[in-house]
């Protein structure tokens, strides 16, 4: 029987903040492109996500966790993908 004093205990502090987001309802088609998506049409679906993210009360909580486990797709925090990788980069960089 393991001993639950060893456990860890709860870890919804590590999400809870999601139930905040301004995206909740909004369908994941706004923050993740489809295959094969380019140009004007993948700009417009990135900038409405964006919109969302704009007014959203735990947008740095978001960006954050995004950075943090390096989500390799969508809008998260207000930031696309290539601009995640970008703010990464030059993270390491300063550091």
């Amino acid at each position: 029987m393991a001993k639950v004093s060893h456990l860890p205990g709860r870890a919804e502090h590590h999400w809870i903040w999601q139930t905040d987001a301004a995206c909740r309802g909004v369908g994941s088609e706004v923050f993740f492109h489809p295959e094969g998506e380019r140009g004007p049409e993948r700009q417009e679906r990135e900038e409405t996500a964006k919109a969302v993210c704009a007014a959203c009360p735990v947008r740095a909580r978001c960006l954050e966790h995004a950075l943090r486990v390096a989500e390799p797709y969508g809008v998260w925090g207000g930031l696309s993908e290539k601009e995640r990788r970008a703010a990464a980069e030059s993270e390491t960089a300063a550091a």
